[in-house]
């Protein structure tokens, strides 16, 4: 029985990984780095802060240097980003369908505290969201199933009786690693590039509530 709906934030509520590449591009230029849109989606779409710079820096990056970084990154991101807050096509009315239906509703991202609060506060659901986890409240980033588990057990609810929504390989890898149902959405990657998901969609028009329970007969 589906109890639980928990959401990704990146590319699942917000489509925010061109605004995320505007801020590497800016962040790396002042480094004399220039990476391609190719070189972003295969290595940042859905990936942590850690392993994006260790990757474009071409050396591990970790602890107080990586702090300082992201902290740097982030800040750049919030404000090109803060007045461009938009929510995927459909999402605010599915949301309101979910809460209707009385269902537990939580955000799980590998993104810093301060970006959940932007976005979730610009959209004005925060009081509706009954946990939301950001990248300071785990030691293991996805395809670790820890945001998920920890999500479940805000909840209380099992994983099985929960529903993620996803769109990168590692982020629903994790869903599926916590034992938990996966919606995969398409606003970055291609189904191809994802793992199997149980239901795929390329944003949360037409997406009705009775689709969802009959994922878990």
């Amino acid at each position: 029985m589906l109890k639980a709906v928990i959401f990704d934030m990146d590319g699942v509520i917000c489509h925010t990984n061109p605004f995320h590449s505007i801020a590497f591009q800016r962040f790396f230029a002042k480094r004399n780095l220039n990476p391609t849109q190719e070189e972003y989606a295969e290595h940042m779409y859905g990936k942590n802060n850690g392993y994006i710079l260790s990757h474009f820096l071409g050396r591990k990056i970790e602890g107080e240097e990586l702090a300082l970084l992201e902290n740097e990154k982030e800040g750049l991101f919030r404000e090109i980003y803060k007045d461009e807050v938009n929510p995927i096509r459909g999402f605010m009315e599915f949301f309101a369908k979910l809460k209707s239906e009385g269902l537990l509703t939580a955000v799980a991202t590998s993104a810093p505290r301060a970006n959940l609060d932007l976005i979730i506060g610009a959209l004005g659901i925060g009081n509706q969201m009954q946990s939301q986890l950001a990248s300071e409240d785990v030691s293991k980033h996805k395809p670790d199933p820890e945001v998920y588990l920890k999500s479940a057990a805000n909840l209380g609810v099992k994983p099985e009786n929960c529903l993620v929504f996803e769109d990168s390989f590692s982020g629903a890898s994790a869903g599926l690693n916590a034992g938990m149902k996966v919606v995969g959405v398409l606003s970055s990657h291609t189904k191809g590039e994802l793992p199997n998901c149980d239901l795929y969609i390329d944003n949360y028009e037409k997406l009705e509530i009775a689709t969802l329970l009959s994922l878990f007969d």
